[in-house]
């Protein structure tokens, strides 16, 4: 292909991208303009995609990391066909499409919502393995690409530690990075900052690496066709590129290499955008223009696109044809319905650490469920997560014939490939490790909840009764940070993130398969690491087990009241709802009160039920309602109304066993029976015997 019409390519892209930039007053524009060679070599001549049908299994994945070079993104998917002019007009404008950072959108050629550095990476590396998980399995006729743009904070952020190990350690071949070199970032140049040998890091973690110039088309399809063709290792390209490249100053000199340019639109960064898109062969009046010889080679570039895509899926017929069982199999696998699951058939240990359940049913989802990855930043001996390992394989180099990610301690990096995982498709990825340690996978998480991706996150060790441990692994604020996502709601009402944490057994069962039905959102699961006692329902005859399957509704009473008149309501999740039972339990037989129990495993949950439902279950203006939970009060407070309490841990932990704990911190039945009971006093001095 000529390099003369990719030049124009390029150029014409620089000028789209200042002019997005400068009409929204706002955005990126220097590190765009430099990385125009390579994304217009990528996207014309390496790209694999059906520009008929985007969701199409077999296309080559495009992760920007650096979200805030959108422009550069939305200005070549424009001359894909994929955004109108008045959508790059629009750019970073309410109602746009073409948002500040890219936000997942596959329909428009946006594979990963990218903002935070780093997680775009991180998911890219979870999307080349899912490729290679259903290589593995079907045959290499599924084989495909995935490409990263990174840029020198993708390299600074810590989670490319993570990133760069993992993909090296397992021989990703499938997965090609383009650095963007500039030598600059937002503030400063990149000396001040940093002087690692990139290239020997990422050789040493095992990479094939290559260094060009990043404005050179030649050097750039080069390299790009010696990355296509390494079987063996994950490519790093490492592209010398030029901060703002033809920008031009109001006399006319050179503009390039400015660390203004970064931030803000050119004309404000000091350049001079009439003289700069004149340089780059434009008109200055029609500054959104297509150049027509641009348009007619994407519009035979498209053409070439949509025939390649026809041979593969011809290929796809063939093999179809003579596998009918593994299509069968493979369909089952690819659909947005998760396979059927009998959790009716899962044995639970009586009276068992809640994280002990949860493994027990990971080691049946592991001999049921043909499409689960489960990781672990290793703690799978103690998170349970072992027990799916038991009955499947750790991935290894070029093997994913197996279903866990020994992801090693590196919790962040484990949470962005398991979205990666998820953004692939036809995967459903599990990561576990201790609950106090989700703070370092927040933005993963966050991430993973504006995707709106069904990762399933498991955290064990739920409370300050980690106990000898001490504060720096006993959990406090964590749950009522993890509530706050489930605070934010998608344009339906549907919790961002969905939380969970189960009080017994039979309630972990629940939870695990409200979690593998979710599909519109992340999980959360919280899970004990002490024994909890399985719940013994108050009323005769009833069934643990059917009481449990309320957890599908966020709340439900658990313990119910002896008389129709209700003395004072007891509200808790998790292990909090055992010790609630011998409470309640005291105050019948000691105090004659009638005493209701309710199990809250997900707020959020709750939250959507119909008001008569939850009114029924906490009739808050009428009952008094005390709640207990081992971490922050906050957790619960929305739930008790403006007459209840709440009890809670509102200083960090102590090294000390967890019975010693709890008799420290007041988590004993005499001391929370003491509570109820003053709390009721209180309540009848200010409101009499009702409210």
């Amino acid at each position: 292909m000529s390099e003369n019409i990719l030049d124009r390519v390029a150029d014409n892209l620089r000028i789209l991208i200042i002019s997005m930039v400068e009409r929204a007053k706002s955005g990126h524009p220097g590190g765009a303009m430099g990385g125009a060679e390579f994304i217009s070599v990528l996207y014309t001549e390496f790209l694999n995609f059906d520009p008929d049908d985007p969701n199409w299994d077999l296309r080559d994945r495009f992760f920007l990391d650096p979200g805030h070079m959108s422009a550069m993104l939305y200005g070549i998917l424009h001359l894909c066909g994929k955004y109108s002019t008045q959508e790059i007009k629009n750019f970073r404008q309410w109602g746009s499409p073409t948002h500040g950072h890219p936000e997942l959108d596959v329909k428009r050629g946006i594979e990963n919502t990218s903002g935070p550095l780093g997680l775009g990476s991180g998911m890219a590396v979870g999307n080349a393995i899912g490729e290679r998980f259903y290589a593995q399995r079907f045959g290499e006729w599924m084989s495909h690409k995935t490409y990263i743009f990174a840029s020198d904070g993708t390299m600074q952020e810590e989670i490319a530690f993570g990133v760069g190990r993992l993909s090296g350690l397992l021989g990703l071949s499938n997965l090609i990075m383009f650095f963007d070199s500039n030598d600059i970032q937002l503030s400063h140049a990149t000396h001040k900052t940093t002087n690692e040998k990139t290239y020997q890091k990422y050789e040493s973690w095992g990479w094939r690496v290559e260094e060009i110039d990043g404005n050179n088309i030649g050097q750039i399809r080069r390299a790009l066709k010696n990355a296509n063709a390494e079987k063996h290792k994950p490519t790093l390209i490492i592209g010398k590129t030029v901060m703002g490249k033809k920008a031009l100053a109001p006399d006319g000199s050179s503009f390039e290499g400015k660390i203004s340019t970064h931030g803000q639109p050119l004309s404000a960064a000091g350049g001079d955008i009439p003289k700069t898109i004149l340089n780059l062969g434009g008109n200055p009046d029609e500054p959104f223009a297509v150049f027509p010889d641009v348009s007619e080679h994407f519009s035979k570039i498209l053409d070439k696109k949509r025939e390649a895509a026809k041979q593969k899926r011809e290929i796809e017929k063939k093999w179809r044809a003579q596998n009918a069982e593994l299509a069968e199999k493979l369909d089952s696998m690819l659909s947005s319905t998760p396979q059927a699951v009998d959790f009716s058939k899962i044995n639970i240990p009586a009276n068992a650490a809640t994280r002990n359940a949860s493994g027990a049913i990971l080691a049946h989802f592991a001999k049921n469920i043909d499409n689960m990855v489960v990781s672990s930043a290793d703690l799978s001996n103690s998170d349970q997560t072992g027990k799916f390992l038991e009955n499947s394989k750790e991935f290894s180099y070029n093997d994913f014939s197996g279903g866990f990610l020994q992801a090693g301690v590196a919790e962040l990096t484990m949470a962005a490939i398991m979205n990666g995982l998820c953004l692939h498709g036809g995967i459903i990825p599990v990561c576990a490790t201790f609950f106090v340690f989700s703070d370092y996978m927040k933005p993963a998480i966050r991430i993973a909840a504006l995707q709106k991706i069904p990762v399933k996150y498991v955290f064990t060790h739920d409370s300050f009764r980690v106990g000898e441990d001490g504060p720096t692994h006993q959990p406090i604020e964590q749950e009522a940070q993890l509530r706050l996502l489930e605070k934010i709601k998608d344009e339906n009402g549907f919790p961002s993130l969905l939380v969970l944490r189960p009080a017994d057994g039979a309630e972990t069962v629940e939870a695990w398969k409200i979690a593998y039905e979710n599909t519109k959102s992340p999980t959360a699961l919280i899970f004990t690491r002490q024994n909890v006692p399985d719940l013994i329902p108050s009323k005769s005859g009833a069934n643990r087990k059917a009481d449990a399957k309320n957890t599908e509704k966020g709340a439900y009473t658990a313990y119910e009241e002896k008389d129709k008149k209700i003395d004072i309501i007891l509200l808790a999740n998790g292990s909090e709802v055992g010790l609630l039972f011998d409470v309640a339990k005291e105050l019948e037989e000691r105090e004659g009160l009638s005493v209701r129990v309710v199990s809250v495993p997900s707020v959020g949950l709750f939250r959507m039920q119909p008001s008569d439902y939850q009114n029924k279950i906490l009739p808050r203006l009428t009952v008094p309602i005390f709640a207990l939970t081992a971490g922050l009060p906050d957790s619960l407070a929305n739930l008790v109304g403006p007459f209840g309490e709440v009890v809670g841990r509102e200083g960090f932990g102590i090294s000390a066993p967890a019975g010693v704990l709890d008799e420290k911190f007041g988590f004993t039945v005499a001391d929370v029976l003491q509570k109820v009971k003053d709390y009721i006093g209180n309540y009848k001095k200010d409101f009499g015997t009702s409210c």
